[in-house]
């Protein structure tokens, strides 16, 4: 390594910033401002999901939110814009991290407060209520997925959450999606028994802007035992939208809950 290859010669700009990552970026930001987050193809500061949440709940404008994995902020700054109160926002993938606080530092999220960490942890340990959870593509990273949502009931009444689930009809019938599962399990929480299956993240843990957990492998809900834990943690109030059977990356759908 060349430390001065480190250095920036041109004029300060907000592109330097997010060329910080250049090649690492899975979402892009909107023409609007002319900066461009490369390769960036995920629309996910113009994401037709949040608007959807909006027609579900009403609007975030005065919630006090809880964002579970930001990724790269496009969710935290479509919240902001929104009018929300407040942003918590909790990531563990230190290279994600440092993306958020250039988003921050570039669009001014001065309504969001990103946090470095495992929001797992952070939901054990915490007595703070929020109005809203927001959890996006982080389901399906999780080793214990079924806990998640019950340490998530422990803090809000209301959940956003869009997660891949696993169909076995639906990912056989790919043989890059089957390749990548192998076989079913239980996670038993309170008694109950919750099925799921183990995905492996392969050739995809080689690439430096991986947005997936932090091991090896995770678990897939099937959508009826991602159903029963939400209504067994008390989110008995369910409204589906987005459900994408054709996804490239497996089936997923998002979900409204509320108590």
């Amino acid at each position: 390594m060349n430390i001065l290859e480190e250095y920036i010669l041109s004029r300060p700009s907000n592109q330097n910033i997010l060329d910080i990552f250049d090649g690492e970026w899975s979402s892009k930001l909107p023409e609007k401002y002319g900066l461009h987050t490369r390769p960036g193809t995920a629309s996910l500061f113009e994401d037709a999901r949040v608007a959807w949440l909006e027609e579900v709940f009403g609007p975030v404008s005065g919630l006090d939110v809880l964002e579970l994995g930001p990724l790269e902020g496009g969710h935290s700054y479509m919240l902001q814009e929104r009018g929300a109160n407040s942003v918590t926002s909790i990531e563990a993938n230190t290279r994600a991290f440092l993306k958020c606080l250039c988003i921050k530092e570039v669009l001014k999220l001065n309504k969001v407060k990103f946090m470095l960490g495992d929001f797992s942890s952070y939901l054990e340990e915490t007595d703070t209520v929020y109005d809203l959870v927001f959890a996006s593509g982080v389901l399906y990273h999780m080793p214990n997925p079924v806990l998640l949502l019950k340490n998530i009931s422990k803090v809000t009444s209301r959940l956003f959450l869009w997660t891949h689930y696993y169909d076995k009809d639906i990912v056989d019938a790919k043989a890059d999606l089957a390749n990548k599962f192998s076989g079913m399990k239980s996670i038993r929480i309170d008694g109950v028994n919750y099925a799921l299956a183990e995905q492996h993240y392969n050739e995809a843990l080689g690439w430096s802007g991986f947005c997936g957990g932090g091991k090896p492998t995770s678990m897939w809900m099937t959508k009826e035992s991602l159903i029963a834990a939400l209504n067994d943690f008390g989110f008995t109030q369910l409204t589906f939208g987005f459900d994408g059977k054709d996804h490239p990356n497996g089936p997923a759908m998002a979900i409204c809950a509320s108590k």
